[in-house]
């Protein structure tokens, strides 16, 4: 697998590419090298309760509270680059200065997703990378997080840990190895697939079946055999 200490602007991939590639190899590949993409009610239901969280516009200063929405963020080091939903800098000593800002600031991040909680840490580790994102820009340590639901309409708060910063480290690297090879996974089929808007397009009903070398080769075979019975 490819690694390095940084990556060239030219070859950052998208950083919500990681909650993809969590849940599925497969599904980041046809979005983010097939550049295949299809809606669905969850997709779309998911776009229009982001619209106030990516309108940067509607960024605000509460007291001591500064809210920053759609936040651009990168990372040279696992060479991707985003946005985040909520960034919230809370003015403390223990801060990092912003740029135009008196005082020094605490970033919180926080991302917005449809319905509820999941067992799964896809959630998790796009907050994570974001997270980390921030650490690298401003030179600081972000150890907590937040998930806020639309279905529960509560935040839940996310422990960045080790655990999960590795996990994003082996994730990006492994998605730069992929990109670079134009390599698409194989296909492998999990209730997961039911919820995919590219069902259609992946057609994982089809993971057992011929692949289309094997088809040919039994068409040649068969045309051979043929045309050795006619002699």
């Amino acid at each position: 697998m490819h690694t390095q200490s940084e990556y060239p602007e030219d070859d950052w991939l998208a950083l919500s590419g990681l909650q993809h590639f969590a849940f599925c190899r497969r599904q980041w590949a046809l979005i983010h090298i097939e550049q295949q993409w299809q809606d669905n009610y969850l997709t779309t239901a998911g776009s229009l309760e982001h619209d106030r969280a990516h309108d940067y516009s509607a960024s605000e200063a509460r007291g001591d509270l500064l809210i920053m929405r759609d936040l651009r963020v990168f990372s040279r080091r696992l060479g991707i680059t985003g946005a985040c939903d909520i960034v919230e800098f809370r003015q403390s000593d223990a801060g990092v200065p912003l740029h135009g800002r008196a005082g020094a600031w605490l970033p919180y991040p926080v991302e917005y997703k449809h319905g509820a909680p999941k067992q799964a840490d896809a959630d998790r580790l796009q907050l994570c990378a974001e997270a980390m994102c921030l650490e690298e820009m401003l030179a600081c340590s972000i150890p907590e997080g937040a998930l806020f639901y639309q279905q529960t309409k509560h935040r839940e708060r996310v422990r960045l840990d080790e655990s999960l910063r590795d996990q994003i480290v082996a994730m990006s690297g492994e998605m730069h190895d992929l990109f670079a090879r134009g390599h698409t996974p194989n296909v492998k089929p999990s209730k997961s697939c039911r919820a995919c808007s590219l069902r259609d397009i992946c057609l994982p009903k089809l993971a057992g079946s011929r692949s289309a070398k094997q088809f040919i080769d039994e068409v040649m075979r068969a045309e051979a055999a043929g045309q050795e019975n006619r002699t």
